[in-house]
């Protein structure tokens, strides 16, 4: 039986207990192939960020928040798993420090008035680079997938990706398009492979979408 590990939806890097950074993935492109694997008879793991959607029937699902949980549960699922598809929108930085209380909007304006010119500064530093890291480790037996939203020259940044990732495949979607990709219900890709293929589908629901990458892929 093909094991799989799927990520999927944003993750979110907190300046204080309510306050964070994120970005709009609502999880349903990866949510869509965790069904269609499972509805293949394939074993899938879902490591899922913040996101309303209820887990497909048949994966197993563990939520995490940050970048830096999804890779911690990732890493001991990866070395079991014959494919891993990378499907979440992780943040590529988070604040410096954070704070352990809620910042008061006084104290952020008193800051910031007495910062010169009158602006409030946010120290970040880079997540951890989930994707890459554990493709670095792949066997030969493994195949990992990665998705590469872009707002311009698309096919450009994702073969980029494909090699700097050592990916098998990049899956690659115009996020600029309206009703296309991120938050929305359909989506239309490109796909590269490592031996050189390209394919595109779309658009279409994700749920058929996601049928079509797991039958190049597969």
């Amino acid at each position: 039986m093909t094991r799989c590990l799927i990520t999927a939806g944003p993750t979110r890097e907190h300046i204080d207990p309510v306050r964070f950074l994120s970005n709009g993935s609502s999880g349903r492109m990866g949510y869509a192939l965790a069904a269609a694997a499972v509805a293949r008879g394939w074993r899938v793991d879902l490591v899922s960020g913040p996101v309303a959607l209820a887990a497909p029937a048949g994966v197993n699902v563990r939520r995490v928040v940050s970048a830096d949980e999804m890779f911690a549960a990732c890493e001991p699922l990866f070395v079991q798993c014959d494919v891993f598809i990378a499907v979440a929108a992780v943040c590529d930085f988070r604040p410096r420090v954070r704070a352990g209380t809620k910042t008061k909007k006084e104290a952020l304006i008193a800051a910031a008035a007495a910062a010169e010119g009158g602006r409030m500064f946010l120290e970040m530093m880079p997540t951890v680079d989930i994707l890459k890291t554990l493709a670095a480790k792949k066997t030969a037996g493994q195949c990992v997938v990665g998705f590469a939203a872009e707002t311009r020259d698309v096919e450009g940044y994702a073969r980029k990706k494909l090699v700097e990732k050592n990916l098998d495949w990049i899956v690659a979607n115009d996020v600029g398009r309206p009703g296309i990709g991120m938050d929305a219900a359909d989506n239309a890709v490109m796909m590269f492979s490592r031996a050189g293929a390209r394919v595109e589908f779309g658009p279409a629901p994700k749920e058929e979408v996601a049928e079509f990458i797991l039958g190049r892929i597969g």
